[in-house]
């Protein structure tokens, strides 16, 4: 992390990061979820990332499971990375939106692109809502519709 030069004070991704992401099991069947946006990340007990859920593979047959829809692979980027170097990744990636992870692969939240077009980042920090909860399970019922 900067802690030098010009871009010592540049927020890190992990500070505007979305935190209150869904989550959901490999086990559990795509209608026990009750998701109300277009992104269910798949994690362990442990919270580690395993996949996630979007789009059609969210909502594919109800009685199928996470595990046989999820993507596998999600890019993850560490919450220590700059707002500048994740422009450029979405730039080179072609990306609207990626998981930010804990060096040993703990969900931190999201981020899309979008949040980082922001004409003034900082002023985002303070307008984010940060859930103190952090991922929520997505059977729970604090989610259901």
């Amino acid at each position: 992390m900067a802690s030098e030069g010009k871009l010592a004070r540049e927020p890190r991704i992990g500070a505007i990061a979305h935190r209150d992401t869904p989550t959901c099991r490999l086990d559990q069947r795509l209608g026990d979820l009750h998701v109300s946006g277009d992104l269910c990340v798949v994690v362990n007990e442990q919270g580690v990332v395993l996949g996630d859920l979007r789009g059609k593979a969210l909502h594919a047959d109800p009685s199928k499971r996470v595990v046989d829809v999820m993507d596998p692979a999600p890019s993850t980027y560490r919450p220590n990375i700059s707002t500048h170097e994740m422009e450029h990744a979405f730039i080179e990636s072609g990306a609207k939106r990626v998981l930010v992870t804990d060096c040993d692969g703990r969900l931190v939240g999201w981020l899309a692109r979008s949040d980082l077009a922001r004409s003034d980042v900082e002023g985002a920090l303070e307008a984010q809502p940060q859930s103190p909860a952090g991922p929520i399970l997505a059977s729970s019922p604090q989610l259901r519709r």
